[in-house]
């Protein structure tokens, strides 16, 4: 894989898929539909995974595709892949509280080593650089011109007063009962993958998630903590989170900046 190439498509794709979402976010209404397992989809979800899809095939033919909105990449047994998660917090768009996200990453042997993570409504952009380290981009945006650049790293935690980030819409009792074993100083809940970039940006320090996700929900966000110098480990076993699983399904987890003393599940 060539990392300037995979930076610059990614980068773009993902900022014109915003652009798209962004038009149906900001119409007078949109119809939404349920899914097979009852998730809600949108013209926006449709029309930024056509723009995306197309972008990656074009660029990377050779690189396989899978992608939450076509269902038929989901068969795929592959641990080197591009993946795909259009409108990540599809509930959060519905509801028009600015928490969703696009997500493009590429996972290399079970790995998620590159992605981005674009918030269009929270005027937020993290992206892996071609060497692996993570920036947030500022300014406004435009997809043939980069604004400023910030490089992002974890926090050093303070183990006496721990900063916890959890899910907006699915935050659950058993969430808040392994949250009730740090000594937390602060909560913040959000929405979409922006879980993951407060914890690369040090505005967190730890995102447990007791609850079904999938790989395209995680690896951009993963790949960008990653390279801010974060961890994403399986909840049970504390295993680094790994990408190309049966179904594309993963287990509970925690994302976390080093400095965090994980507890058992």
């Amino acid at each position: 894989m060539d990392h300037d190439t995979l930076e610059r498509v990614m980068r773009r794709l993902a900022l014109s898929a915003g652009d798209a979402i962004m038009e149906i976010y900001g119409s007078d209404d949109f119809d939404v539909r349920a899914k097979s397992d009852d998730s809600p989809v949108t013209a926006a979800d449709e029309a930024a995974d056509a723009l995306i899809s197309a972008g990656l095939r074009a660029a990377f033919p050779d690189v396989p595709l899978v992608t939450e909105e076509q269902a038929a990449t989901h068969g795929q047994d592959v641990d080197t892949f591009l993946i795909v998660d259009p409108l990540d917090g599809t509930k959060e768009f519905v509801q028009r509280r600015g928490d969703f996200t696009v997500n493009i990453a590429y996972v290399e042997a079970g790995r998620a080593v590159r992605g981005v993570v674009y918030a269009p409504a929270k005027g937020r952009l993290f992206y892996t650089r071609a060497d692996g380290a993570s920036v947030e981009e500022t300014g406004s945006f435009d997809a043939d011109t980069r604004g400023g650049m910030r490089p992002i790293v974890v926090s050093d935690p303070d183990p006496a007063a721990l900063m916890v980030v959890a899910s907006k819409s699915h935050r659950d009792a058993a969430t808040d009962a392994y949250i009730g074993k740090y000594p937390v100083r602060d909560m913040t809940s959000a929405g979409s993958s922006l879980k993951f970039c407060l914890v690369a940006t040090g505005e967190a320090d730890l995102y447990p998630r007791l609850g079904r996700t999938m790989e395209w929900d995680t690896a951009a966000g993963h790949a960008v903590l990653t390279g801010a110098g974060g961890h994403v480990v399986r909840f049970d076993d504390h295993a680094p989170l790994t990408y190309g699983k049966p179904g594309f399904e993963n287990p509970f987890f925690i994302a976390h900046a080093p400095g965090v003393a994980l507890k058992g599940a």
